[in-house]
């Protein structure tokens, strides 16, 4: 998967967790592998401008997805036999999701997380105009996120036996410090 992030927003963001958000998000709805995404972060008065021109609402939002009309030979991602394709476009304002952090009392990366999984699922047709499909949408972003914490708990756990696998073998002479 090609993940592409451009930050404009002029806010320090923690830009790997963004597109590791999205690649777990991608592969857990199954899209095809040589998909491509663009997340571009920008600040509260462009977002606001955005806001108005697609959404007709004034104002800044946290997120906005631009799904790309034009897909690649393959088909759309949601099809029977899905090919590569270009999802489309993520837009978020990390200043808006700041202050939504706060306001909800969680942290500023949760947000950008959370944020980037409504988006990537907004690109692949899922909507909450309606309540059966906020619910179905926001169920499925929850179990996302949820997992996507796990795996990372699970590999940072790993990493750490990793490290002290490593250390123990180089204490006890069958490897160098680096494991060789």
């Amino acid at each position: 998967m090609s993940i592409e992030l451009f930050n404009e927003s002029g806010v320090d963001v923690p830009e790997q967790l963004i597109i590791e958000a999205a690649r777990f998000a991608m592969r857990r709805m199954e899209v095809h592998a040589g998909a491509e995404l663009s997340i571009q972060l920008i600040d509260s008065d462009s977002m606001a401008e955005l806001h108005v021109q697609w959404m007709d609402l004034p104002g800044p939002t946290d997120v906005m997805s631009f799904p790309m009309d034009e897909l690649t030979p393959g088909g759309r991602p949601d099809a029977d036999d899905p090919g590569p394709a270009m999802l489309g476009d993520i837009v978020l304002c990390p200043e808006f999701a700041a202050e939504q952090a706060k306001s909800q009392r969680h942290s500023f990366e949760h947000e950008l997380a959370v944020l980037t999984v409504h988006g990537v699922l907004h690109l692949l047709g899922f909507d909450h105009a309606e309540p059966d499909e906020e619910r179905e949408m926001f169920g499925l972003q929850g179990q996302i996120i949820t997992d996507w914490y796990s795996a990372r708990d699970d590999r940072k756990r790993f990493l750490e036996q990793a490290a002290r696998d490593t250390r123990l073998l180089g204490d006890i002479g069958f490897a160098d410090r680096e494991g060789r």
